[in-house]
Order: structure tokens, then sequence, then C-alpha cells
């Protein structure tokens, strides 16, 4: 185990010089923010659903990207086939397997390595230049479940009221859901978000809240899109089958996407029992407007997805559980015990978090 941690550590080190040198405008600042680095291992078995008939199973398939590093990714199993599939419409990523109906023992272990950095998109930029609204079109589109809602613009244009540029915007719908959205504890899984509904109550959990801050962007118009992901353990080895997350990004022209993650804000005031007035709020409010953390892996986007290949039914909401259909039939991805998955995060390095 100590001559793995070491290798990967230096595997680490030298890819993160590697960028450093050949992408130095893209990289440099990164490379001196905080890190995380742990191994995910995700377990299935579905040997007891439905014997003598075809298992089909979709996993989100994490990758590198300039806040992250995947390494070492281990895929092993009973199954008749597996491989990595990407969906037409987002890109995303997808590690699939198959198991024919003779197959009585159905399953699956699939591992990898990851470091992710700590993401800090500010300062931003005084001044907005023109751009190119065409080139945004598919994340200013409504939501499919809202598309006739003008409840939303309204909505939008009354939080927006005053405020000349993308980032006043986008600030201003930030700043209305940390002071009148709640979290729910009692959503199933990251709930639906159905943002007419939500609306309505108000509260919900990171899909839901997420999803709000996402509509109310395109409404006023500006490019916004969700991202699913996963939480890490930040200390010793952790049970993180449900600690799946969501979380926000905008476009800002002359900059690029900048991360928002208003459901934590509220996560740490139901926690903390704190009104958003408080002063431990107020840091926290501040933090995750341009910023997060680095214990989360990103593992995929967009809505109403169609997997690769393509699953039986309608789309998915999101693309953040793993995913299963057995002789057609889709298994409850938020009921882990039954569907009969596990992921355990294990801690590889001592890493440089702060948060």
């Amino acid at each position: 185990m100590l001559s793995r941690n070491i290798m990967y550590i230096q595997k680490v080190l030298l890819i993160t010089l590697l960028i450093v040198i050949l992408v130095p405008n893209g990289y440099e600042a990164m490379a001196s923010k905080a890190f995380h680095s742990c191994r995910v291992v995700m377990e299935f078995d579905l040997s007891d659903h439905g014997p003598g008939k075809e298992a089909r199973l979709w996993i989100p398939y994490p990758s590198s990207g300039r806040y992250q590093l995947v390494t070492d990714i281990k895929v092993s199993g009973s199954f008749d086939r597996s491989g990595v599939y990407t969906d037409r419409k987002y890109g995303v990523q997808m590690l699939y397997a198959y198991w024919s109906p003779g197959r009585r023992v159905r399953r699956l272990v699939f591992s990898f390595n990851v470091t992710r950095w700590e993401r800090i998109d500010r300062p931003f930029p005084n001044r907005m230049p023109c751009w190119d609204r065409s080139a945004y079109a598919d994340y200013l589109e409504p939501p499919v479940h809202d598309a006739s809602a003008g409840c939303i613009r309204e909505l939008a244009l009354s939080i927006t009221d005053g405020k000349k540029d993308v980032l006043g915007k986008a600030r201003a719908i930030y700043d209305w859901i940390c002071e009148n959205m709640r979290r729910d504890p009692g959503v199933r899984g990251c709930g639906q978000g159905n943002v007419c509904l939500l609306l309505g109550s108000r509260r919900g959990k990171c899909a839901d809240i997420h999803s709000v801050f996402v509509a109310l962007c395109r409404a006023a118009g500006i490019p916004a899109r969700e991202v699913f992901g996963l939480r890490l353990g930040r200390n010793g080895i952790n049970n993180i089958t449900t600690w799946q997350h969501c979380w926000a990004e905008f476009y800002l022209p002359g900059h690029g996407w900048v991360v928002a993650d208003p459901a934590d804000v509220l996560k740490a005031m139901l926690a903390g029992h704190l009104d958003p007035g408080s002063p431990a709020i107020k840091d926290i409010k501040a933090y995750f407007w341009g910023a997060v953390d680095p214990y989360r892996v990103r593992l995929s986007r967009g809505r109403n997805v169609i997997l690769n290949p393509p699953q039986q039914g309608p789309p998915l909401n999101y693309f953040m559980y793993p995913f299963a259909q057995v002789g057609g039939k889709s298994l409850d991805w938020l009921e882990p015990g039954t569907f009969r998955y596990k992921i355990t995060s294990y801690p590889l390095v001592e890493d440089t978090g702060r948060n």
C-alpha cells in the first residue's frame, strides 16, 4: 500500500509539473490551490435480480479535467461484456456492463484514483465584452419540465431588476436562493428539480436548488448548467454510497464558466440552525460564490439523458447515480441496499484541503 501511494504521489506531481510547463496560463493558479486525493471503489451485485433475464448496468465514468485528475482505473467482474461509452448530446462518459440471461453471478467492481483541486474562479473581470449568445443556446433553453412556465421568467426579471450585466444578475439570483430557499432533508436522493413546483415550496435538496438557480439564470439571459458529482470522504475510509451532490455553473463573458453552490450554503444553515444574516453563513456564502472545495468529483452534466447504449423507457432526469435494468425493468437507484451497490473512498495521501 505504501509503495502504491508513493507511486501515485509521483504520478500526480509529474503530471502537475507537465501541465504547468505546457499550459502555464491555464494551470499555474490551480497548482497552488488545495487538493484532495483518494481512491473510489464502486461495488455492484445484481445476482439476486431477475434470474434468467438479461441485466444491464450504466455507471457515471469520471474523466480528468482542469480541476480533477483521474488515474489507475480498474474494472473487474463476471459480466459478459463491458465498455466505456459517451452519450450523444452532452459528451458524458459512462461505464456499461451487460450480463446475458444465463449468467447467475452478476458482479462488477469499478475503482479509480482521483485528485481533486479546489476550484476558485475569482477574481472576476471589471468589464464584460460582447459575446455570441448563439454559441450558448443549449444553456439558455428553459428546463424541459418548465418549458412553458412564465412564472420563472417573471421571477427572474424581478430578482435581477436594475442589474445591468451578467455578473450582477447571476449574483442577485444566488443571493435570492440563499435567502429564500431552504434545504429539505426529507427529500429522496438529491431531488427531482421540477422548478415550477419548487418555486411554490421553496424547499429541496441540491438538484432542486440548483435547478432553480439554472432556470432563473436562463430566464434572465444567462447561460447556466448543473454539474452532477459525488462527495469524497475527507478523512479515513468513508462509505460515500449516498453522497451524491449537484452544483451549478454560469457563463461569464470574458471569463468563462463560473461555479456556484448555494445548496451547500443552505446545508450549512440547516446544520448549524443559522439564518442567512449570521456571520458564519455570510462567510460560507462568500466562499461558494465562484468557488467549491476539493472534496467532490465531477461525474456528469445534462438533464433528460439518453444513455449509450440506450436504456429502455424515458430519458433519465440526470445521470448522477448508477442505473440498471434487469429484464427491461429499471432498479431504484435511490435504494442502494436493494439495488445492491456500495461506494467507498479510501485516502491515498495527506491532502492540503482547507474546507
